[in-house]
């Protein structure tokens, strides 16, 4: 009964009541699409930087990121790989050589690191085969083929088929340089990496630098199952405790504190939109209550407790809250499914997300987690706001209530 009442009494004042429910509704589906869109763009860049860029665990020799000396080698390399691709939990392993060098184009030249790989091994730990708009995946060149960043082929000036020369300090200290052809530019929307980072096939990175093909500076492992990624970093590295083993979030940390502080971020978000929304309810409610003293004081005079007057009035906040918090939240939501197919574009942006790594086309994700999370600081905010409200009732004594004239 108490409920049908205060549904009932939101609706005396409609003007009033409505322009509360809209401030509220606009309030949580900006709150909420802004979430869903922020957290498409974090995952998106989780995925493009472990699936595409580093994977999930990497294994070095100790000594070797330090200074890239091409005698750092893992020992047992070729063993080392070759075990743990039989483990249950691996689903791919690719050994890998690495330079450093500078490469040159007829024009310019620059700084990389060179990426010596077995292409099919690389499919298993990477899907960077999957995005070469032009050429192919270390394929279509006769000799010495290789596979640049485009942010790197517009800095070198270079297009598919275009010669490049790479000069570097082999194994035995001498200065020795050697021609490769683009077979293949990939663009995976991240320019520092595109710009650092070129692949060859790992046989001519052994025969440049004077090294055994079997020999491996980089062991890259993708695990079956992500969950696990902790737990297995640390029996890799148990198992291997003379070489350093990482997972991509100590690799790149960068992209684990994107992960954790962007969901900080959503909330906090949502928070100081309900925070600043709180206080119109409040303010909305406080004039539903001065108009109504004399009613209240009526109320209390026939025999209604006190109590039940100040859950009369919390309910009428809580209600008028929620109606518009549910209306909002569901916008938004229909919003972000209607967008999800075909992703938001924001090319006009396209040039300094991607120096940043970050993709010019977003789509949205609705998570559960968070959705129930918005729905709770929303019910908070309207328990919260309808107490000093329903405590300015209570101070009003019956008698003196009726004898108000409003």
């Amino acid at each position: 009964m108490i409920s049908s009442i205060a549904w009932k009494n939101i609706w005396r004042n409609r003007v009033r009541s409505g322009v509360i429910i809209a401030a509220i509704t606009i309030g949580m589906f900006a709150g909420v699409f802004t979430s869903t869109f922020y957290k498409g763009w974090i995952n998106q860049r989780l995925d493009a930087g472990v699936e595409t860029e580093v994977s999930h665990v990497q294994i070095h020799h100790p000594e070797f990121s330090e200074n890239f000396d091409l005698k750092s080698v893992i020992p047992d390399g070729a063993k080392m790989a070759g075990e743990i691709a039989e483990m249950e939990f691996v689903d791919g392993v690719s050994p890998r050589m690495v330079a450093q060098a500078m490469i040159a184009s007829s024009e310019t030249g620059t700084g990389v690191k060179i990426l010596g790989v077995d292409p099919e091994k690389e499919k298993t730990v990477l899907n960077l085969y999957t995005k070469i708009p032009e050429g192919k995946y270390l394929d279509g060149v006769k000799r010495n083929p290789i596979l640049i960043g485009k942010k790197l082929a517009e800095k070198l000036k270079v297009k598919l088929h275009s010669k490049l020369v790479i000069t570097l300090q082999d194994s035995e200290g001498h200065l020795v340089s050697e021609a490769f052809r683009v077979s293949g530019i990939y663009h995976v929307g991240n320019g520092m990496f595109e710009e650092m980072n070129v692949f060859v096939l790992k046989s001519d990175l052994a025969r440049f630098v004077q090294l055994d093909e079997n020999t491996s500076h980089e062991i890259v492992v993708h695990l079956k199952d992500h969950d696990q990624l902790s737990q297995k970093t640390e029996l890799l590295a148990g198992k291997y405790d003379q070489s350093l083993v990482q997972n991509w979030k100590q690799m790149a940390p960068e992209l684990g504190l994107l992960n954790e502080y962007g969901n900080i971020y959503i909330y906090f978000f949502i928070a100081i939109i309900l925070l600043s929304l709180g206080f119109g309810i409040v303010n909305t409610m406080l004039m539903a209550v001065m108009e109504r003293v004399k009613e209240i004081g009526m109320l209390m005079a026939i025999g209604m407790s006190k109590f039940r007057v100040f859950w009369m009035l919390m309910l009428e906040t809580v209600l008028l809250t929620l109606t518009g918090g549910f209306m909002g939240i569901l916008l938004g939501i229909g919003v972000t499914f209607a967008t999800m197919g075909s992703g938001i574009d924001l090319s006009f942006y396209a040039e300094g997300l991607e120096d940043m790594g970050y993709s010019s086309l977003v789509f949205p994700v609705v998570e559960f987690k968070m959705v129930l999370v918005i729905v709770t600081l929303v019910l908070i905010t309207g328990i919260i706001a309808s107490i000093y409200p329903a405590r300015k009732a209570l101070k009003y004594k019956p008698a003196e209530a009726i004898r108000i004239d409003m």
